[in-house]
C-alpha cells in the first residue's frame, strides 16, 4: 500500500485521487490535512520563470517512505500520503503533495507540517530555479 502512497514522479498528480486513496485506509478517519507545494513566480526578490527538481534515485524515495513511517508511529495519525514530482514545473504548477489521515483534525496537521518539514530538510531533491539572469541551485534541502 506505501509503494503508490508515496513516491516521486515527474507528471502532475491528482489531488482528489491522492485524498481517495488515503481514505481506503480506515473509516475512522475524519479529517484529511492537504499540503500543496507550487511553483511560485518570486523567490528572494527575483522573478523566477521556470524551476527544475532532481533527485537521488532510490535514496530520495527511501527518505520519504521514512518520513511516512515516522509520521505514522510519532502522531497520532492513520495513514499519510507524500508524492513529489521532478523534472521541469512551470510556475504554478503542484510540486509537492501530503495528505495526512487522522480521527481528529489536529493531529493531521501537525503531522502534515512536520513531514513537509522534514521532507525539505532530509530528502535529497534539489531545486533550480531559473531567474531573468540565469539559473540558480536553491540549497534548502541536502
Amino acid at each position: 500500500m506505501t509503494t503508490d502512497l508515496v513516491r516521486i514522479q515527474n507528471e502532475s498528480f491528482s489531488v482528489e485521487d491522492v485524498c481517495a486513496r488515503v481514505k481506503t485506509a480506515s473509516k475512522a478517519i475524519g479529517a484529511l490535512v492537504v499540503f500543496v507545494g507550487t511553483g511560485r513566480d518570486i523567490s528572494k526578490g527575483a522573478k523566477i520563470t521556470g524551476l527544475d527538481f532532481e533527485h537521488y534515485p532510490g535514496m530520495a524515495e527511501k527518505k520519504l517512505r521514512e518520513i511516512r513511517k515516522r509520521a505514522v508511529e510519532n502522531f497520532d495519525i492513520i495513514e499519510m500520503a507524500i508524492v513529489h514530482r521532478t523534472g521541469h514545473i512551470n510556475i504554478g504548477e503542484d510540486i509537492v503533495l501530503i495528505v495526512a489521515a487522522s480521527k481528529h483534525r489536529n493531529d493531521a496537521f501537525m503531522a502534515c507540517e512536520w513531514a513537509i518539514t522534514e521532507l525539505k530538510r532530509v530528502t535529497p531533491i534539489w531545486k533550480r530555479e531559473t531567474t531573468e539572469s540565469g539559473e540558480v541551485w536553491v540549497s534548502e534541502t541536502p
